[in-house]
């Protein structure tokens, strides 16, 4: 063979090779087989259009590293890190008290903290930790009745929109009466709504400007989820329950659960761009959309709903953004009475409710028998994914989904993911967090490490149950507590996490 024949060949083989590694890349699109299922009336909603547009808020950019010329001689290595200690402690430092039912925190990013209250009031926080007499807003008048022996229905949520500090736009996530259209024995309707902040003062928020979103039917009183968060990409964020009861069955319950149903937003992470929409009273027109749909939400176009960014929860109380490093998303799924469980979301996920439960598969006779052997792809053909952590009743009862933190004040504590439990292994409250470091998806599931508080002098905190978690700009956490567990009384406070005597 000539050498011109040679070279032929050689770049013909080269060529092929990549076209065949192209071909091993791809992904192929799995077929959808939609199950059978009972008409479901969450699906009144009016479909939203699809925004092909950027978002409004632009997303934080993530720099590549700089080559290093192949003519230059490498720079030394990095050293490696001095490891994070194991063992730390921290300290809990009163910041308000006299709420109910603290389950919500949200930095106005200028000194002052907006505590969400789950009787259906806002307080506002000024930069002294002092609560203003007035409340930021209180929506008690469009909810249902709380139950004072217990209830998880209320004013669950809260997100600032990212340019709050222009143009005051908030969301607020709460449990209404059963609006007119709903099936009229199921409980209640979830509703998303956006609110603006007074002309007249900063401190107040308009209860006429509200503008709702989106409206989800529920059939029981528990499993709402209730987390609102911005992600990175500008986007809003909505945790869903299954809609309640136990096991994901019963009354508004498809034979696979709504877990595993993409024709209902129960059991799911939604994802929405409000930031097109039009501004509070600007509206172009009376029926203008609240909302698009982000072009690359995974079902678009698909067989499911295309709100739906992933599915297959419970109820996942509570979730965060690790705005400060990755951006990943992680959610704390509270489980049935055998397992609790932290995702590390991503889009188009699959998390296994009801099916598994965490790494265990859910045996809805049992619950406390996982079964031997289920599943691991959904009607749709997805795989189910695994939790990042899991932890079994020795340690607690329900999982409170937590940050990554980022502050300052404890560098012992930076970069792991701080979470906590509603109550102790016994089901009484508790006075201690947990951390976990994040780990390479091939390490495996992550550990689980107490992480014991006291006061800022050193003294005993009594015990408490943890209601929520919340992050302020500067990274710092803080507990959300209350001595009982049902909505009562005044004993809800908001504690700083600081370091230890």
């Amino acid at each position: 063979m000539n050498t011109k024949h040679f070279l032929h060949l050689f770049v013909w083989m080269i060529a092929l090779g990549l076209l065949l590694a192209g071909c091993q890349t791809a992904e192929p699109t799995p077929t959808a087989v939609p199950p059978t299922k009972t008409p479901a009336p969450t699906l009144t909603h009016q479909a939203m259009p699809v925004n092909t547009a950027v978002p409004t808020t632009t997303a934080t950019a993530t720099l590549e590293p700089t080559a290093v010329p192949t003519d230059q001689p490498s720079p030394t290595p990095t050293q490696t890190p001095t490891p994070l200690p194991r063992d730390v402690r921290a300290a809990l430092d009163l910041v308000a008290d006299g709420f109910v039912s603290p389950v919500a925190l949200a930095d106005a990013g200028d000194g002052r903290l907006f505590i969400v209250d789950q009787i259906g009031v806002v307080y506002v926080l000024d930069s002294a930790g002092s609560r203003l007499p007035q409340p930021l807003i209180d929506v008690r008048s469009r909810m249902v009745d709380i139950d004072e022996n217990y209830d998880e229905r209320g004013l669950l949520g809260i997100a600032l929109h990212p340019d709050f500090a222009e143009n005051g736009r908030f969301f607020l996530y709460y449990s209404a009466p059963l609006r007119p259209n709903a099936p009229g024995d199921w409980d209640h309707t979830a509703v998303i709504s956006e609110f603006a902040i007074s002309a007249d003062d900063p401190n107040r928020a308009d209860l006429a400007s509200e503008r709702v979103i989106l409206q989800v039917d529920e059939p029981q009183t528990n499993h709402n989820g209730g987390q609102l968060a911005f992600g990175p990409d500008g986007y809003l964020y909505i945790g869903l329950g299954d809609g309640g009861n136990a096991n994901d069955i019963g009354t508004g319950h498809p034979p696979e659960g709504n877990g595993q149903a993409r024709d209902n937003l129960l059991g799911t992470i939604v994802r929405l761009d409000v930031g097109a929409a039009a501004s509070l009273g600007v509206a172009s027109s009376p029926n203008a959309a609240p909302y698009s749909i982000p072009a690359d939400n995974p079902f678009v176009g698909q067989a499911g709903l295309p709100e739906i960014y992933a599915y297959g929860f419970r109820n996942p109380f509570r979730f965060s953004f690790d705005l400060a490093g990755d951006g990943a998303l992680y959610v704390g799924d509270v489980g049935q009475d055998y397992i609790e469980e932290i995702d590390r979301v991503v889009k188009g996920g699959n998390y296994g409710w009801p099916v598994r439960e965490a790494t265990t598969c859910f045996n809805k006779t049992a619950v406390t028998q996982p079964l031997e052997t289920c599943a691991t792809q959904s009607a749709y053909g997805d795989t189910f994914l695994d939790p990042v952590l899991e932890y079994r009743r020795d340690f607690g009862r329900s999982v409170i989904g937590g940050y990554v933190y980022r502050g300052a004040a404890l560098p012992e504590l930076y970069g792991r993911y701080l979470f906590v439990d509603w109550v102790s292994n016994n089901e009484i409250g508790s006075n201690q967090i947990y951390y976990a470091d994040i780990l390479p998806p091939e390490a495996g599931l992550w550990e689980l490490v107490p992480v014991p508080l006291t006061r800022p002098d050193g003294s005993a905190l009594p015990s408490f149950y943890t209601l929520s978690f919340g992050q302020d700009a500067g990274g710092e956490m803080y507990v959300l507590t209350a001595d009982y567990y049902n909505p009562v009384g005044s004993s809800g406070k908001v504690y700083k996490i600081v370091p230890a005597p």
